[in-house]
Order: C-alpha cells, then structure tokens, then sequence
C-alpha cells in the first residue's frame, strides 16, 4: 500500500492525558512539531485526565472510546490504517510492545518510533509480570524503526541487554518549555516561615520513593524546616500515616495534585527527588528552569548526565541516607520567594530537543 501524497507527519498514541512525564513529553513535542508546520494528529484511548489542557486544540484528535489496552488495539491498528501517518510515536513500554507487535498489521512505509520513558534495568523488575516483559523486550524492541533514549546508560543498556541495533536507537533528552514554565513560576509559593523549605513532585507510587525521603526528612529534625510533596496515586494515604508515625506530619503538606506546581518549585530552596527508577525526570528538570537546585539518587533515571551537564552545584546526586540527608541539611535558605535564573542545561530546552526531531522527520524514510 502507498502512502498518500500529503500524509500525516507523525501520529502520536497515548491512553489518555495522565499526568505523567511520558505523557508531557508527548505532548511537548506534538504542539512543538505543529508550530513548526509539522502534520500532527494524536489518538488516544479515552480522553480524561489532568493533561487534556495542554493539548494545542489545532491537534487532530482521535479517541477510541476504549479505555483499556486490549480493547483498544484493533481500533488503533484501524486508525493507523486510516490516517497512514508516515510515522508513530509512542512512549509506554507496555504500548510500545503492542504496536511493535501489530507491526505486521500496518502498511510497510509507516515508520515505528518507540521512545523508552523509563531505565530498563530498574524498570522492568518491578513490572508485573518481569520475565515476559523483558523477553518482549528482546523479541520486539529491535524490529522499532527508531528507539529513543533519554539518557546514555538507557541506550547502552538498549544496544547490550536487549540486543537493539546501535542504527537504530538515538538519544533524546525530554523537552522542557523554558519560557512557559517561568511564566507559571513568576510568583513562587513558598510556605510563611524561618527555615528551609523543600518540595518534591510525582505520582504517589512506589517508583517515586516518597516513603523514604520521609524517612530521611525524619532526621532533619530541626522543627523550622518544611517538605512539600505534590501529587496524587495509591499511596497517598500511606504516606500520611508514614508521615504521622515519624512525628513529622506538622511539618508536610501533600496536599495531592497540583496542575501547575512551578510556582511551588521556584520557592523552595531545593528540589527533592528520591525516585527508586526513572526515565528522565522531568519535574526536576523544570525545577531547575525555575533556578532551584536538585538533591536526587542515583536511582533516578538520567539524572547524572543531567549534573554533569549543569554547572556545579546545580544537581547533587547521593544515595537515600546520611549523604542525602547532609545534602538537605546544607542546603541554603533563600531570604525571600524570587524567581531565580534558570539552572537547566541548554541541551533540554524545547526548541533544542525540536530541532533534533525535526531534523529526523525531514529526512524522509
């Protein structure tokens, strides 16, 4: 089957608008594409969740009406057929394996690109069901057209553990909008007080760590220092528990979901991230675009790069324990809530990480 003279650009697939990382990335690159005169269209299988503002209304938007994935798969299959984009891009491991399963279904000129949002290594072990996750992995992921890494060591790991080929796979690092993001940060929110403030961002889940960066937060026992934690997830209510058990609940806020936290990341005095995996992060990376500096694990994805590539002091990455615990407690105390200048590295901001896709789709396949 040949493509039509004026196909679709790229055609993006998500399940709905979640407000994870994989999901703003998407997003960020979709209108990012459009406003250069890309052709974008975006299917998705139900359109809910916190996300659904930031879509550029001048998307194409397709929705299936099928919440889960195995009954979404032949309708996706069916709207691929249809639009006969000349690429799809996908960022959810468990979506990824599907698409590259049903790869035989779809005309051969379709390009698959599959984008891995978080590092295999400490990813897949968690997942439910491990050991066929991972030999999906190995069966599937070196048939993609391109597979795109957020980070050296993903693709390191792509290329010798799951046996990708080094043509395809390219590194990507996550696109933060610099300028939108300030713009939300211009008033940082700060809790009234004497004493550091720190907040952390994600989805309350085990994968993000908030259990033990209570723990360690326990030990920084001075009563004037505060921890925010913005998000919502399963383990919310444990968390407050966790929080009331230490005896440090008078000095928490969770207060759940909060669709533009910037403000909240340019008035801390650092940003918090004790994530058991990641990917990239990218609430850290917009906390440096709001000029406050990371305390992270290793654990967290990329995170390294992102410190070398920042200039000293930006990121500090430790282990959950007494060095991050140090690293809080050495922490300075702004004097007033001001928007600072931006600490992010110039290789992930949008238009950078734009010009980098942009020049994958102009090279035609």
């Amino acid at each position: 089957m040949s493509l039509p003279a004026d196909p679709v650009d790229l055609l993006a697939v998500l399940p709905d608008f979640a407000g994870g990382g994989a999901e703003r990335v998407t997003l960020a690159l979709a209108n990012g594409l459009l406003r250069r005169n890309f052709r974008v269209r975006l299917v998705v299988f139900r359109a809910a969740g916190p996300l659904v503002p930031l879509c550029d209304p001048a998307i194409g938007i397709r929705v299936l009406e099928r919440p889960r994935l195995r009954t979404a798969l032949m309708p996706l299959v069916a709207e691929i057929r249809r639009c006969q984009p000349r690429v799809v891009f996908s960022s959810l491991g468990y979506v990824n394996l599907a698409l590259l399963a049903l790869r035989p279904m779809m005309p051969s000129e379709i390009r698959l690109w599959v984008r891995e949002a978080n590092l295999p290594s400490l990813n897949i072990p968690r997942s439910p069901m491990p050991r066929l996750t991972g030999a999906g992995y190995r069966l599937l992921y070196p048939r993609a057209d391109r597979v795109i890494c957020t980070s050296q060591r993903m693709r390191e790991e792509m290329e010798h553990d799951f046996a990708v080929p080094q043509a395809v796979i390219d590194n990507l690092f996550n696109p933060v909008d610099t300028n939108m993001v300030r713009e939300h940060a211009v008033r940082p929110r700060r809790r009234e007080g004497f004493g550091r403030r720190f907040v952390a961002s994600g989805r309350m889940t085990v994968q993000k760590g908030f259990d033990r960066l209570l723990e360690m937060f326990a030990d920084l026992t001075e009563d004037s220092n505060h921890l925010t934690i913005l998000g919502a997830g399963p383990e919310l209510d444990h968390l407050q528990e966790l929080a009331e058990r230490l005896g440090v609940a008078a000095r928490v806020d969770l207060p759940g979901y909060v669709a533009e936290p910037w403000g909240w990341y340019a008035g801390a005095d650092a940003f918090l991230l004790p994530s058991r995996w990641e990917g990239m992060p990218n609430a850290a990376l917009e906390a440096l675009a709001c000029g406050t500096p990371v305390i992270a694990t290793p654990e967290a994805g990329g995170i390294a790069e992102v410190a070398a590539l920042s200039e000293p002091g930006a990121v500090k990455v430790l282990e959950a324990g007494p060095g991050f615990v140090a690293a809080m407690r050495a922490t300075s105390q702004a004097d007033r809530p001001v928007l600072r200048q931006s600490l992010l590295p110039r290789e992930f901001e949008l238009d950078v990480v734009l010009d980098q896709v942009s020049g994958w789709l102009k090279d035609r396949p």
